[in-house]
């Protein structure tokens, strides 16, 4: 099962595109600021990355709650969840 993690029981997904990540050459802890803590480092190094768009993908398949994923805070990202089931709920 080389490059897929687990993510669930039920759902495997590839990770790939986390090699390619910027975010792998700096520490860690800046994609996770204090609550109320600036997030402006982390969302540099997003800003220039390649593979941004599969880690915001990735982010809001898996709901992902803390930290900076795809240069969006969890607040982002809700809206963003918000905005796709209110767009799936008006094309049925």
């Amino acid at each position: 099962m080389q490059g897929i993690q687990r993510i669930t029981t039920r759902l495997l997904q590839p990770v790939d595109w986390q090699t390619h990540a910027r975010c792998a050459e700096v520490e860690p802890e800046i994609f996770f600021p204090e609550r109320g803590g600036s997030s402006k480092a982390a969302r540099a190094v997003c800003s220039k990355c390649q593979v941004r768009a599969e880690c915001l993908e990735y982010a809001l398949n898996n709901k992902e709650q803390f930290g900076i994923w795809g240069g969006t805070s969890e607040r982002e990202r809700r809206g963003l969840r918000r905005d796709r089931l209110r767009r799936l709920r008006s094309a049925s």
